[in-house]
């Protein structure tokens, strides 16, 4: 019998970096995630819609460039999620 430790993390250690954002690209991010649409996001952050737009683009940059590429909301939300940026109760 082994004793030895199964790893199931992928091998590419890259794969599972965290970014790093910045506070507002953090902020920006949230923001828009918790929103239904870019435009209420920019609102709410006293945006115009394009720069939101930019963030979120430098966002999705710096998860490809971790390896980890975000080319939907529903993946960028997943990748927030498991780097705590973002929790579930944030939802409610």
């Amino acid at each position: 019998m082994s004793s030895a430790v199964v790893d199931h993390a992928p091998a590419d250690r890259s794969l599972r970096q965290r970014p790093a954002l910045s506070p507002r690209e953090v902020e920006v991010l949230r923001t828009w995630l918790l929103a239904d649409t870019k435009e209420e996001a920019a609102r709410s952050l006293y945006l115009a819609p394009t720069t939101v737009t930019t963030y979120i683009t430098r966002v999705r940059s710096k998860y490809l460039a971790a390896g980890r590429p975000a080319r939907s909301k529903s993946r960028l939300l997943a990748h927030a999620l498991r780097d705590g940026w973002i929790r579930l109760e944030d939802f409610a």
